[in-house]
């Protein structure tokens, strides 16, 4: 692996991607660091260094690990990529119900074009509308669920700085946008999803080192080790998956024969990604938004004992129950069996002992049903671990593995990895998994 990767950087072009992707993040970082004009830095840094050591991390605790560390810091880039990825999600569901979307995703390149630029647009929406309930939480204090009442702005009751925060926030998310962009059309991998990445891995070591400032070297080992095993785990499963085998008939065409191939569709265990832990969460965080801004209600108090720390049964089991659902739901919209057997139908296609047309619809649907529980699960119990680390643990809301954290770092390093390997393999060297 050691010797692929120098060879990648001896290779000039891919060097030069290489190095454009760093000095990218690099960018990146910088802006998750710099404040946002009018921030109190000092008050803010002591809120976030009391809301890290307390039990309650607030609101945005998990939030903030997918920002970087920028989120309950203020900064420019505090609202992360977390903005484009809902509105990508939003635009994958609204393409099911909106006819006009799904022909346009069917025009091919100039179709998904179109879609891409509504996404900016919807992103940037989004931007503001979380910007502005981030801002006004921060200066009614309330950021931090209860955890530090200091001040974070030098002048809170002024309506320009007010602003002036939000629309910078705003511009960071459209600077993160381009960032994105520009990696994905000169660099290597997915920009959108290196940048996520980034934000995931800033805050592990931190994570790490603070389980052994406050639990010690034993407990510090023992994490490590279970996080190891954690990781292999979701290696495995995410590298699992069903291959049902497909057939082309031999077809004359004018005077050459064509078909008469075999191939296979890759169905994996885990279809649905990290979509349905990203839609339980934000359906999850409902309930507690409503009880911040409404906190003389009869229903605030029971919501911020069982649905604000994550610690509580009744949370964990709506949060595994959910994400059960979600994985269901997400696979059933973006894997159409009836969609597959009509175009293997078309092409002469068709899965051995399984006749053409319905039967081979009903065939896909009971498969994809078949291993959709064990990757619904899967996902359930990895998500599970960081609220059982809390609970019996005691560590902080930020524990480092599990959940989202683990299946971005593996998903995003395993993806990455095989394009830096097929670049390679193209210039006839040795691949990183070889």
């Amino acid at each position: 692996m050691l010797r692929a990767f120098a060879q990648a950087f001896r290779t000039p072009d891919l060097r030069r991607k290489l190095l454009f992707v760093l000095a990218i993040i690099v960018l990146f970082r910088v802006g998750s660091m710099t404040p946002a004009p009018g921030i109190h830095v000092a008050n803010v840094q002591q809120c976030v260094n009391l809301a890290s050591s307390g039990e309650n991390g607030g609101l945005f605790a998990l939030i903030n690990v997918f920002s970087g560390g920028a989120l309950l810091q203020l900064t420019v880039f505090a609202l992360g990529i977390m903005p484009y990825i809902t509105a990508s999600i939003i635009l994958q569901l609204l393409v099911v119900v909106i006819p006009r979307l799904e022909a346009l995703k069917k025009e091919g390149q100039a179709g998904q074009t179109k879609i891409t630029q509504y996404t900016r647009y919807l992103t940037l929406g989004l931007g503001i509308l979380q910007a502005t309930g981030i801002v006004a939480l921060a200066r009614s204090r309330n950021l931090f669920g209860g955890a530090c009442d200091l001040p974070l702005f030098y002048n809170e009751n002024s309506i320009p700085t007010f602003l002036l925060i939000v629309l910078t926030m705003v511009a960071g998310t459209g600077i993160i946008m381009w960032f994105g962009e520009l990696i994905t059309d000169r660099g290597v991998g997915n920009g959108m999803s290196i940048l996520i990445f980034t934000q995931v891995v800033a805050t592990f070591p931190g994570a790490l080192w603070l389980i052994k400032e406050t639990k010690g070297w034993t407990t510090f080992v023992m994490v490590c080790l279970v996080g190891l095993v954690v990781i292999a785990a979701v290696i495995f499963m995410e590298q699992a998956q069903r291959r049902i085998p497909v057939q082309y008939a031999k077809r004359m065409v004018g005077r050459r024969m064509f078909g008469g191939s075999s191939t296979y569709i890759p169905l994996k265990v885990n279809q649905a990604g990290i979509i349905p832990v990203i839609f339980a969460s934000s359906l999850l965080y409902l309930p507690a938004l409503m009880a911040q801004f409404n906190p003389d209600s009869k229903f605030a108090p029971w919501i911020n004992d069982h649905f604000v720390k994550g610690d509580h049964p009744y949370y964990m089991i709506t949060f595994f129950l959910l994400i059960v659902f979600f994985t269901y739901f997400y696979v059933s919209i973006t894997f159409n069996p009836e969609e597959v057997a009509d175009n293997m139908r078309k092409y002469g296609g068709f899965i051995p002992g399984i006749r053409a047309g319905r039967p081979t619809q009903e065939y896909l649907a009971y498969v994809l049903s078949r291993i959709t529980a064990p990757g619904a699960l899967y996902l359930g119990f990895i998500c599970m671990i960081p609220m059982l680390a809390i609970s019996f643990l005691q560590a902080n809301q930020n524990f480092p593995f599990g959940g989202a954290t683990i299946l971005i770092i593996v998903g995003v390093g395993l993806d990455t990895v095989k394009q830096i390997e097929a670049q390679l393999q193209q210039r006839n060297y040795e691949g990183f998994l070889r």
